[in-house]
């Protein structure tokens, strides 16, 4: 039987905001009409005794107190049937209890792994760290050691090996893809994971992102809405769907931060938070972001036919060798506390080199600029 324990600390999460997150490479699960993820369910059966449903599910999940199914279940986490429950309701025979979270479920140990972790902030229920691009979130789907869960795992003091003196430890609430840069927050409790996770898929937290994206935005600003879902030619990328149709509701306002001709900087601000957001929404307009691989922005999309101009864009490609993208900003309501707090991380060497380099191209940019 799973173990709650395990689903309220060591979960993946996919961007019910996500992120834009460093999602899963290969679908695991599929998300429910309301953005939700199974982690596990429970068949009553037909001759059990009426019981209320906080008993049952404490007496039936391993190594998890009624505290913590309660916590679950206060949060809106737990459904009977088609209902979400509260912790008065009595199951019968035939009812089926699940566990759902905004997330997908992880199901591999981790491991700590001696990891420098460059710390934004840290008290007794979360912690932000500034994830640098090339590592990935998660472990696995090839990815089983050198991530930033590792990472924290080894930071914490906690282990999920099979001598582990307590397999709890911190989990990431929302996640960044691998090529991303940024703030991540890390809840070190139950009640900061959940209350975080609720504050997530109600998105109501604060994410900004700086993006370098190909081509002259028309717009100072503006908002890109429209159903991101996985492209069914590649499993690998999402895609726009009509509004409606298929995919999941996305939307993302951007401003122009500095106009390049050929490239554009961007600031965008998640109001949802799906798989590949912001690199989905500008590929979908007609912006891939500069050097995107999965996206296009790999390939020279703007600029002139000349030699010199090619090297430029090689030597940027050098420069900054991923997708441009940075979460700058993340602000959340402390689950303690409950006052808001914010956080704000410098752009990296890559990107700062990489806007430096074009501003001082623009500047000797030909009239006839797109």
């Amino acid at each position: 039987m799973a173990d709650l324990q395990d689903s309220l600390f060591n979960e993946e999460e996919i961007d019910y905001n996500g992120s834009n997150m460093e999602v899963s490479e290969e679908a695991v699960q599929e998300e429910d009409e309301q953005g939700m993820f199974e982690h596990f369910r429970l068949n009553v059966d037909a001759g059990q005794t009426p019981l209320r449903i906080d008993k049952f599910m404490a007496c039936h999940l391993m190594d998890t107190s009624r505290h913590r199914v309660q916590l679950a279940i206060k949060n809106g986490y737990v459904r009977l049937g088609d209902k979400t429950a509260k912790a008065n309701m009595i199951v019968r025979p035939g009812d089926v209890i699940r566990f759902v979270m905004p997330y997908e479920r992880r199901g591999f140990e981790v491991l700590p792994e001696d990891i420098p972790l460059n710390i934004v902030y840290e008290d007794d229920d979360v912690l932000v760290v500034n994830k640098p691009a090339g590592m990935v979130v998660h472990p696995g789907h090839g990815h089983f050691e050198g991530t930033l869960v590792n990472a924290l795992a080894f930071h914490l003091g906690l282990s999920q090996g099979p001598d582990a003196k307590d397999d709890r430890m911190g989990v990431l609430v929302h996640r960044i893809d691998m090529d991303t840069s940024g703030l991540l927050v890390v809840a070190k409790n139950d009640e900061s994971q959940l209350d975080l996770a609720g504050q997530f898929f109600r998105h109501t937290i604060e994410r900004k992102y700086v993006a370098v994206v190909w081509g002259n935005v028309k717009d100072d600003e503006g908002t890109i809405t429209g159903n991101i879902g996985r492209d069914p030619n590649d499993r690998l990328r999402f895609k726009v769907y009509p509004e409606g149709d298929k995919g999941k509701h996305a939307v993302t306002h951007y401003k122009v931060v500095e106009r390049f001709g050929y490239v554009t900087v961007v600031e965008c601000r998640l109001e949802t938070g799906r798989t590949h957001q912001i690199r989905v929404h500008f590929n979908h307009i007609g912006h891939p972001l500069f050097n995107d691989a999965r996206y296009g922005g790999s390939e020279i999309r703007k600029g002139t036919i000349y030699a010199k101009y090619k090297q430029f864009i090689r030597n940027c490609f050098e420069i900054c060798p991923r997708q441009a993208l940075h979460a700058r900003t993340l602000g959340f309501v402390h689950p303690r506390t409950r006052e808001l707090v914010r956080f704000d991380s410098p752009l990296p060497d890559d990107m700062q080199a990489l806007i430096d380099k074009w501003r001082a191209y623009s500047g000797n940019m030909p009239a006839d600029k797109e």
